[in-house]
């Protein structure tokens, strides 16, 4: 599928989208990125599939402290890093490679940086909060599709649209164009698993509501979690004067409610999904992939 697909976001920019995504994240994931991969983890406590390998997918994003928690969830499965953009490569290592990351800190063994992954796939795929900021998000899905063995899962997070309602909410009051690009409803990306060939997804969502004391650091923290990708942003470069004009926006969205501080809302989809055995449709002509019929083999060896 072209990055053309019907299925991408309306209003996001693919160009802007793989500017952003081959910029290093800074020191750390950001707080929101970290404090969603814990919560996603919880969530594999529900899951009986015991992993017999794990591949974290753009970890230096996605969080260096949740892919310990996943490490020492299932500490003998083999652990692998998936990092799709290039430019990542060398921070990704550094990062992993850091001495406050001791090594007594892998129960099961440092990760296997952007290798090959096991023959057929991994059991679990864990994608913490990339998704929403995919270029074509059907396309990113069938990528992981094909990375996860049969009877393997994922696990991913994202943001959905209500993230940002308030700061969308004073740009339009000011008439000003979209602060970011349209989020992807969870509906939707459940109908994208299905279409990958993901059986039995299971979606849900939760709020987060973030709160600063001064407009500065909303800005600051805000800068961390992304970009405008919307293909209809504020076309040139912003100077001085805006910069106060946002700063003044960001504290008019103080509230009561939560103490005089700025708040903004973040809606948080989580997702999983399993890859169940390939179906090959009756026709007079069908073709699937080698690792799909040696799975279907290696099955039909196992039943017989």
């Amino acid at each position: 599928m072209s990055s053309s697909s019907a299925s991408r976001p309306p209003t996001i920019d693919p160009v802007a989208a793989r500017r952003w995504a081959r910029q290093a994240p800074g020191d750390a994931a950001p707080w929101l990125h970290e404090e969603v991969g814990r919560r996603m983890e919880e969530r594999l406590q529900w899951i009986k599939a015991t992993p017999r390998h794990w591949a974290d997918w753009s970890p230096l994003r996605g969080g260096l402290e949740v892919h310990e928690r996943v490490a020492q969830r299932y500490p003998q499965a083999a652990a692998y890093v998936q990092e799709p953009e290039p430019a990542l490569h060398a921070p990704t290592t550094a990062a992993f490679a850091a001495p406050w990351w001791s090594a007594k800190r892998w129960r099961g063994g440092r990760p296997q940086l952007f290798g090959a992954l096991p023959e057929g796939g991994v059991d679990l795929l864990w994608a913490n909060m990339g998704l929403h900021m995919a270029p074509d998000p059907e396309v990113l899905i069938a990528e992981w599709h094909r990375r996860v063995a049969t009877d393997g899962f994922l696990m991913f997070s994202g943001l959905g649209p209500d993230t940002l309602m308030e700061l969308r909410s004073a740009y339009r009051a000011r008439g000003w164009p979209e602060p970011a690009h349209a989020f992807t409803d969870m509906h939707d990306w459940g109908d994208m698993l299905v279409h990958a060939g993901f059986a039995e997804p299971v979606m849900d969502m939760e709020r987060i509501v973030l709160t600063w004391g001064t407009p500065e650091a909303a800005l600051a923290e805000l800068r961390t979690l992304g970009r405008n990708l919307h293909r209809d942003r504020f076309p040139a470069l912003r100077g001085r004067r805006w910069r106060a004009q946002m700063l003044d926006l960001l504290a008019g969205l103080a509230c009561d409610e939560h103490g005089g501080r700025i708040a903004l809302t973040f809606e948080i989809i989580y997702g999983h999904a399993f890859k169940p055995v390939s179906r090959v449709a009756v026709a007079p002509e069908s073709a699937i992939g080698l690792n799909d019929m040696r799975q279907m083999l290696r099955r039909g060896r196992d039943g017989a």
